[in-house]
């Protein structure tokens, strides 16, 4: 089922819906990006048929508790709803499809990695054969590639769907990118492109969403029709949202806000668009 958001002028968003699907993967390969991400990258047979139509979609990982093989996982029924056994609860957390390749059946999801937890205790860990489960996803929010420019505001939770945006691009679309990251050994390489402005922020101990901000507060923005992209932290987020929407005055079709993780919060995944 597919809807449109009608936004002013020629911009038209497209929500997708898919067929909820929970699929058993193997790691083939898993390596550094930098210190604090790993990217892992998942094959089998069960991906065939996989759809990620969105560079912010999540698909919800199923890690193997400790000491077992394999995840337990969710059934899904033919109506598409979801039957967890309460006694036997999945352990799952979000991630954004980095990657994926048709031909060679693989999917690769980048962990940004924190002190500790299910997830980056698993990715820190990861190694071929090792088996998770992976569901969705769900939909997609599919935003045009017609606009005049695009600003990406984000942390490192974020800088995957950011990175695979910046790739899907029409060639020299003018974008701006504001990526908040621990230090500079978090840089990651991107390919070169005409239009592509990046800022790499450094937080250097200061607290998470601080410096990104104090940057989109000074940001000129480019002339013409724009989609602004946030993710993060999500009282960051939130907060950055109600700067370019009441400060700015940018279009609220034209942007979408997303808590990515929420302090103090295991699990969080909020989206911001009242």
């Amino acid at each position: 089922m597919n809807s449109t958001d009608q936004a002013p002028g020629r911009h038209q968003v497209e929500r997708v819906r898919h067929s909820l699907r929970v699929r058993l993967a193997t790691v083939r390969a898993a390596r550094h990006l930098t210190p604090n991400m790993v990217r892992v990258t998942l094959a089998g047979d069960e991906l065939a048929g996989f759809l990620s139509a969105a560079h912010d979609d999540h698909v919800k990982l199923f890690f193997p508790r400790d000491g077992e093989a394999l995840p337990i996982l969710p059934t899904i029924t033919a109506e598409g709803r979801v039957l967890v056994d309460e006694n036997a609860r999945p352990t799952a957390r979000d991630y954004t499809p980095r990657r994926f390749d048709a031909a060679a059946g693989e999917l690769d999801i980048d962990f940004a990695l924190h002190e500790t937890g299910p997830a980056s205790d698993w990715a820190r860990a990861a190694a071929p054969g090792q088996r998770i489960g992976v569901a969705g996803p769900r939909g997609s929010f599919v935003v045009p590639d017609d606009f005049d420019w695009y600003l990406f505001i984000g942390d490192e939770t974020a800088w995957p769907a950011i990175a695979r945006r910046l790739e899907e691009l029409r060639p020299a679309a003018p974008a701006i990118v504001l990526a908040e990251v621990a230090d500079a050994g978090e840089e990651q390489a991107v390919p070169q492109r005409i239009g592509l402005d990046l800022h790499w922020l450094y937080r250097d101990g200061r607290a998470a969403g601080a410096v990104l901000e104090t940057a989109a507060a000074a940001l000129t923005l480019p002339a013409g029709e724009g989609y602004v992209w946030i993710a993060g932290e999500s009282t960051v987020a939130r907060r950055l949202r109600e700067h370019f929407l009441r400060e700015r005055g940018h279009p609220k079709a034209w942007l979408k806000a997303s808590g990515y993780w929420k302090r103090g919060v295991a699990n969080a995944h909020e989206e911001h668009d009242d």
